[in-house]
């Protein structure tokens, strides 16, 4: 299939009643990408261009390309040097599909997961180190005595890429709780070499507080040693029942986390009913769940006690109401699309499409939704060395999908 995009931004008027709220955030007199009525109305931006922003289009041809069908729940896929793809599904399985499209059967030597719900095998990362070491690392719900939370393994992937060896558990998210929502779990290096981790509250009323509470894990990004021990040089480290791993506070559920160019750390997490929130991330900040957050419960109530904005607390870069449900990131940096060098890709799962964002001084300048023809939950987004775009769906019947440029 080819895609032919036209340039430049939609300059036809708006119609009146689409600009609830929406009236700060115009930008350059063009019309905003989104023009549903929003969940939550009468909350308004801290400041234009914060949400609903201008609609972009690419001028570049792509093709989309299914490389694999049939796989289950997949959730993650990280590129290998040499063009093949790790793939995670869901129930607990780590696959290899080459870049021809053939799937590998499952890796032996993975723990067990609990999948009820949202949990299971989550995300993979290769060490930065992976060409001498082949070292991978792996995040998932871990079942425990009492219930189950986000644990992190790592492990040596064997030369016939067959098993992984020399498995074990680094770090173990706390308190273990039983529910089956908000995981987490992204996994990415940094410039300094340090793993991030993001986690998400475990979405239950009586848990969500810990997302504030410095002894918890719950609604947190970490910073760890690939050893999984807190890294040095954290902000709380030190701080009187203060967990040291702990990077940033205030969470609700971030699946989606990628470095830009500048080593700069990015997240997309999901937020309530019309709260789904790009933030940048920075050493000790509180992001403001469930205090200070856009939107309102599922149910159309708001959220207890919350406001959108307070002092001491950060300000999402971009938010979105209604939500796109946010899984997985990458900045582009491939010469495949010059046009898309420096934006960002995120999988978005409730309208099942993937979002592109230029981004320009640490702001949101376009917007651009592709793929929507295809109907399918984007779960993951990532970029292969040879700067294509690799998706996985979040289907039963999952697909694996590459998008290279078009003729």
């Amino acid at each position: 299939m080819l895609a032919f995009l036209a340039a430049g931004c939609n300059n036809k008027s708006m119609n009146q009643d689409d600009t609830i709220a929406q009236t700060p955030t115009t930008q350059n007199n063009c019309t905003p990408l989104e023009t549903r009525e929003a969940n939550s109305p009468d909350q308004k931006p801290a400041f234009a261009g914060q949400t609903r922003g201008c609609g972009i289009k690419s001028t570049s041809a792509y093709k989309v390309e299914v490389l694999a069908k049939g796989l289950e729940k997949p959730w993650a896929v990280e590129p290998l040097p040499d063009g093949n793809l790790l793939v995670t599904e869901k129930p607990g399985r780590l696959r290899i599909i080459s870049a021809a499209g053939q799937v590998g059967e499952p890796i032996t030597g993975l723990p067990k997961v609990d999948s009820r719900g949202q949990g299971g095998l989550l995300d993979v990362a290769l060490s930065p180190t992976y060409v001498s070491d082949r070292t991978l690392f792996w995040s998932f719900s871990e079942p425990r005595q009492g219930g189950n939370a986000t644990s992190v393994a790592r492990g040596v992937l064997s030369e016939d890429r067959k098993s992984l060896e020399q498995v074990r558990l680094i770090f173990r998210a706390m308190p273990t709780y039983d529910g089956d929502k908000h995981f987490g779990s992204r996994l990415a290096f940094g410039p300094d070499g340090m793993l991030y981790m993001t986690l998400g509250e475990r979405s239950d009323l009586e848990i969500r507080p810990q997302a504030q509470q410095m002894n918890s894990h719950m609604g947190k990004i970490l910073r760890l040693t690939p050893d999984g021990a807190a890294a040095p040089g954290n902000p709380f480290a030190g701080q009187a029942g203060a967990l040291p791993e702990i990077w940033t506070v205030g969470h609700r559920n971030v699946q989606s986390a990628a470095f830009d160019a500048d080593g700069k750390l990015w997240v997309v997490e999901m937020g309530p009913q019309g709260g789904d929130e790009l933030n940048l991330i920075e050493k000790g900040k509180n992001y403001g769940w469930p205090l200070v957050t856009y939107g309102e419960e599922y149910s159309g109530q708001p959220i207890p006690n919350a406001v959108t904005a307070k002092a001491g607390f950060e300000q999402p870069v971009y938010y979105w109401d209604p939500v796109i449900a946010p899984s997985g990131a990458q900045f582009y940096t491939g010469t495949a699309f010059p046009e898309w060098k420096g934006n960002l890709f995120v999988g978005g799962m409730k309208d099942k499409l993937l979002v592109r964002l230029r981004i320009e001084n640490g702001k949101v300048t376009g917007e651009e939704h592709l793929l929507k023809d295809r109907g399918q939950r984007v779960r993951d987004v990532r970029q292969g060395p040879d700067g294509a775009l690799y998706l996985v769906t979040d289907q039963t019947n999952g697909e694996l999908w590459k998008i290279s440029p078009g003729q």
